[in-house]
This record gives structure tokens, C-alpha cells and sequence, in this order.
């Protein structure tokens, strides 16, 4: 496997900071860690982010709570460089020239990162995005949601937007891809990450969306090891991984 030269922090639920050597990511921040009560305000990421040198970029895939904490708006002003892209489902009290409102299948350049907008099937957006020679892809809620207690036709439903969703991304060369394993599936939990893996093959993909059900990691990373797709398998909150 190609050595990156990247450092992830996993934070919590679908939270993740990427560190390459010139730019720093953030993607769907919600709290620094697990056992953080929404009401606290950890000050880690923030300082991370404001004093930074690098290139700071922070991306929300949907205003869901668990995907969208409005602090992130606080820190541009600490550190006005700081390029936000919003799904156009959030309303931002205020906007300037940092802050980008999306919508799905657009293609953004700011500086040398070039971020290309893919749909859900849920709310808001999920991001491709190409920097520092690295293409890396977060589904926010993208998912297939098999619901099994759901009428037929839902099910169906599901399956039919999950699916062309998958199509509209065929040819993208994915190297790093977080995509969601959600326990609340039950046992359709893994189905989604297995399509996403056998019809796109990322090189790296680390499971998100799973609550603090690390087992089912275990078992997720059981049944993709045919795959040529490297399954990174998260234990904690935070956690850094180095790629």
C-alpha cells in the first residue's frame, strides 16, 4: 500500500481531521471525542485549526447535529483564512467569502484543492476532494439505509437511490474514503460499505457513523478482507492514524 504521508484524527461519529503536508481538513465536526457532552466546548480542534500554517479547509456534509456543530463558524473569526464548505441545507447567521454553501454536483477550486460535490440519500452533500496529490472521498450520510421493519417499497426505494448515487461516481480514482457502518442496521449494517467497496475499490477506506459500537468494526473488517480495499479499523475516540 502506498504510503501517504498523511495523519488522520478520527473525533467522533463521522468526524475526521486529514493532515497532509501542506493542508489541514476537517469533515463533519461534531466533538473532539465520545464521551463528550454536546453542551462542552473543547477548545482541541479550535486551536488546531486557528493556529495553524497550513491551508485550513473545514467541510459539513448536512445539518444534522451529529454531522454540524455551529461552532466551527466562531473560528473564522479567530482565523479569517479559514475556507468552510457548507452543504446549502445549513443557514449560516452571517457569511463571507470563506464560507461556500453547496449543493450536490458541483466542482469548487480554491487555491491548489479542488472539492467535487456528490449527492446523499439522506440530507446535504458528500465530498470528493483532490489535494496534495491525495483524492479523498466523505459520504456524509450516504448510505444504504435498509431499514428491514420499512414498508417494501421503501426498502426498494432505498436500494434504487443508493445505487444510482454509486453510478454517478463510477471512474473516480478514490485513494482514502470514509463511508458510514451503522449499527442501527442491524444485521444490513455493512451491506452499504461492501457496495461502495466493490464497485468503486478505494485503496483505504475507515469505517464512520457507528456510534461507539467498535465490535462491529471488527466484523465489518471480517467480511470486506477479500477485497483489495485496505479497511482500516477504528478502536477509540480520538484516534490518530498514520497513512
Amino acid at each position: 500500500m502506498r504510503n501517504y504521508g498523511i495523519k488522520i484524527t478520527y473525533l467522533f461519529n463521522s468526524g475526521f481531521i486529514v493532515e497532509t503536508e501542506k493542508h489541514l481538513l476537517l469533515f463533519d465536526y461534531y466533538q473532539d471525542q465520545a464521551n463528550q457532552g454536546s453542551h462542552e466546548k473543547s477548545k482541541k480542534v479550535e486551536k488546531k485549526f486557528v493556529d495553524t500554517d497550513k491551508k485550513a479547509f473545514i467541510f459539513v456534509s448536512h445539518r444534522h447535529k451529529d454531522h454540524f456543530n455551529p461552532v466551527i463558524l466562531e473560528w473564522g473569526k479567530l482565523r479569517a483564512e479559514i475556507n468552510y464548505f457548507l452543504s446549502n441545507d445549513i443557514k449560516p447567521a452571517r457569511k463571507n467569502e470563506g464560507i461556500k454553501l453547496v449543493a450536490p454536483y458541483q466542482q469548487l477550486e480554491v487555491d491548489d484543492l479542488n472539492t467535487k460535490t456528490y449527492g446523499s440519500t439522506d440530507e446535504g452533500v458528500s465530498f470528493l476532494v483532490k489535494v496534495d496529490e491525495l483524492t479523498l472521498f466523505h459520504a456524509g450520510d450516504l448510505n444504504w439505509w435498509y431499514w428491514w421493519d420499512d414498508p417494501e417499497e421503501e426498502i426498494k426505494m432505498a436500494e434504487h437511490r443508493f445505487k444510482a448515487e454509486i453510478e454517478k461516481m463510477k471512474g473516480e480514482r478514490i485513494d482514502l474514503a470514509f463511508f458510514p457502518v451503522d449499527p442501527r442496521l442491524e444485521h444490513n449494517y455493512s451491506i452499504g460499505g461492501e457496495y461502495f467497496i466493490q464497485q468503486l475499490h478505494p485503496k483505504v477506506l475507515i469505517p464512520m457513523h457507528f456510534g461507539t459500537d467498535y465490535e462491529i468494526l471488527s466484523s465489518f473488517v471480517a467480511k470486506v478482507q477479500d477485497f483489495d480495499t485496505k479497511v482500516l479499523k477504528i478502536t477509540g475516540s480520538p484516534q490518530e492514524i498514520l497513512l
